[in-house]
Order: C-alpha cells, then structure tokens, then sequence
C-alpha cells in the first residue's frame, strides 16, 4: 500500500459554535448550551461551548447538572440550520480536495486523503490543514481543530488526543511517535473505538493501555472479543490498511432499515406497545417507497433504570413481507413475549433483516393476493400525501393518543428541534 497522508478535521463543539456564530458571539468565550428547556431540567445539552467546558460542564450533560451560579445562553436546537452550516463547510473543503478524497464521518467530523495534493500546493501537510481550517472559521466563525496521520487511526487519534495539547489545534502522529506517545497512555477509553464495556475486559487480564494489548496471546484475544480482536491487534500496533477509497466502495451483502428513539418520558408497558405500533406503521411504509420487503426483524427495549437489562431479540420470519398488517402482528408478538411489562421503558428500537428487492415478496396458496394489492395501494396513497403535504398531513387515531409520539416526531430532524435553516431565526430557551 502506497504511502498515504490523511486529515481528520473536526469542528469544535459545533452544535454551540453555530449558534454563537449566528449571534455574533466569539465561541470560545461565550458560555452557551444547547438544549430544549422544555422538556425539563433534565433535557439533555447537544453541545456546550468551550468557555463552559474550562469551567467543568460536561459535554452532553443534563440541564440540572450545570451549577446554578454559572450565567450562561440556552440555545434551543436548529437541526435544520447545523446541516446547512456543515454543507457550507464540506463546500470549503471541496475547494482544496476533490469528493473522492473525502469521507464525511459526521456531522462535524471528517476524512480527507491530502497525499496527492501536497506536490500539487507546494507545501506541507501542516500548512494544508491551516490554510483549510482558517478558511473554515474565517468563512463561517467555527473554530476547528485537525489530526494528520499516517493512517484513518492514526489521524483520528491525532485529532482526539493529541491536537488539544497544541497552541495551533494540529496534531500529528505516524507509527513511531504514536509507539513513544500512545502506547502506554490512559485512559484507554480515550482512543478511538476502545469503550468502556471493552475495557473492562481488557482490564480482566491487567490491560490498560494499547502496549498492554500487544502483549496478550492473539488467540486469547480472539477468543474474547471474537472477529472484532483483528480491529483491537490492528489498532493496538497502531496499523489500520482501510483507506477511503475502500469504505466508498464497501457494499454490504446485507441490508437492513432500523428505527430508534428515546422516548420524551418515561413509559409504562401499554404506552410503548403504542409507540412500536407507530413506528411499525412509519417503517412499513419506508419498505413500500423503497420497494422492499423484509424477512427478518428484530427489537430493543431500553428500560429507564440503568442497571435492569434490555430485553428484545430478533425472529427470522418464514416469508419475505411487505405488509404492515403482517409485520405488526410479527412484532407485538415479539414485543409481549420479551418485554417485562413491571419496569418503565425509555428506549425503543426496530430493524427489518435481510432487506431484498420486492419482487423477493413472498406469494403462496394462503395468501389474499387482493387484499395484499389494496394494502399495498393505499400505502403508496399515503406516501404520496405524505410527500405532497407534510408528514403530518395524514394521521391515524393511534397517532393523536395521548402517548403517542409520530406527530412530535415528524417536527425534529435527528431526534431533536428542527427549528430554522436561517441564520437569522434563532431562539433561547427559558432556564428553569
């Protein structure tokens, strides 16, 4: 494999910094959070400026954790407005790269291969990632910081663990600084894909570090962490041979659609059976535009206390379906027979398995091809409606219950506020 360059940019607290860019406002020394004060004290904060960090708020805290005596700006969320930002962004570095050369990790994250673009611009890496990540503030007012590695690891380490710790936000590191300035650093949390289930487990035979790793047995590794131990050994020794040119030209051999939310309170049991039954409904009708059909499904419960197990599970299904009457009736069964109707629900999932073109659709003896026709008509009506007039525009009873959750769902983007694409529109929330 040739010799390769990348950069791994990442735009600073950037839910925060937008907003305080809308406002006019320095991002590094306003104090500002982004949340939704109206679900409660205990609405989460999507972003929090870096001047709040240096006085200790955690990022992705609840609004009660913050100290009462700190002053600082509510910001109520803009989807809308983060992903019209990030497409400017990705617009300045397309200035200098080519698309083929950019791998869009996130919304505020990116990969870009600047190998063969060094010779081009007569200058070193470290200029190139200057030049693009000063235009990026000097357009926009975000500030972004940059790591440059030998490799997607390695320029992903760079950015999360190093950059902090220098006065121009670049950091870089290749096989033998990363040996001299990671291998033995803690926590190992810090690195990149290393979480803490997984650590825990290294922690059962006295690893703490990445040096720690590349002294274990590899088969006790595999044995432990199955397939995945390849990535950990890989990682471990600072290697990584996937390029972007591989992840653009990866292609699943299977497919799947999945919905997920967290739920705006807590749930009891007949609640949730109401929230699966909606969003049954909304995927069914994900399969019908996408001319799909399903022969796998699966579900996850998330209870509100931690320490209580999810429950769920998969069902491989004896026909490729399409039908919502079907795959409903698939997964309230499924749903009755794993879910512990004694504890509060927060958290909800669902996928569809083994995703294959329609025409896999299963048609036997017992089936009522003209009901199946009707059905299937209607949903395509509904799609249509749905597209013409808003995703609200066509409501099913179980949708205006009480705890129900589409039609608040349709107004976000990502699970959060949608609000304006408008630099201009917008909003603080009320501090309780």
């Amino acid at each position: 494999m040739d010799n390769k360059i990348y950069l791994c940019i990442d735009l600073k607290s950037f839910y925060a910094s937008c907003e305080c860019a809308d406002r006019g406002l320095n991002s590094l020394t306003t104090r500002l959070v982004v949340a939704d004060p109206s679900r409660g004290r205990g609405a989460l904060c999507l972003a929090v400026s870096p001047a709040l960090k240096e006085l200790g708020v955690k990022n992705r805290c609840r609004l009660f954790e913050i100290p009462k005596n700190i002053d600082y700006i509510c910001a109520i969320p803009r989807m809308k407005r983060y992903m019209v930002v990030s497409a400017n962004i990705y617009a300045i570095y397309r200035k200098y790269v080519a698309e083929e050369d950019i791998y869009v990790y996130s919304i505020d994250e990116c990969f870009i291969d600047v190998t063969s673009y060094l010779k081009l611009y007569r200058m070193d890496v470290k200029e190139l990632a200057k030049i693009m990540i000063d235009d990026v503030f000097r357009t926009t007012g975000i500030c972004a910081t940059a790591g440059i590695g030998t490799n997607l690891f390695l320029a992903k380490l760079a950015l999360d663990i190093m950059a902090k710790h220098t006065d121009d936000h670049i950091g870089y590191l290749d096989i033998d600084i990363f040996k001299k300035e990671l291998w033995h650093h803690e926590p190992i949390t810090d690195v990149w894909n290393i979480s803490y289930g997984t650590a825990n487990r290294l922690l059962k035979y006295g690893v703490k570090t990445l040096y720690g790793i590349t002294t274990l047995d590899e088969d006790l590794l595999y044995k432990e962490f199955g397939i995945n131990a390849e990535i950990i050994i890989d990682h471990a020794n600072g290697i990584e041979p996937v390029t972007i040119k591989d992840i653009k030209g990866y292609k699943s051999k299977t497919n799947s659609l999945t919905s997920q939310q967290i739920l705006f309170e807590n749930y009891d049991y007949e609640s949730t059976l109401l929230v699966l039954k909606e969003m049954v409904d909304l995927a069914s009708l994900e399969l019908v535009e996408k001319k799909l059909v399903a022969s796998g499904i699966s579900l996850y419960i998330g209870y509100s206390d931690d320490l209580i197990k999810p429950t769920g599970g998969s069902r491989r299904l004896n026909e490729y379906v399409q039908s919502r009457e079907r795959l409903l009736d698939y997964f309230v069964t499924l749903f009755k027979e794993t879910t512990n109707p004694n504890y509060l629900i927060r958290r909800i999932g669902i996928s569809f398995h083994n995703v294959l073109d329609e025409s896999f659709e299963t048609i036997d003896l017992f089936s009522d091809e003209v009901k199946m026709k009707k059905e299937k008509e209607l949903q395509k009506s509904i799609i249509e409606i749905k597209k013409k007039y808003g995703k609200n525009s066509i409501l099913k009873g179980m949708n205006i219950e009480k705890n129900a959750t589409t039609v608040k769902r349709n107004e976000l983007v990502g699970g959060h506020n949608a609000g304006s694409s408008k630099k201009e529109d917008f909003k603080d929330g009320k501090k309780n």
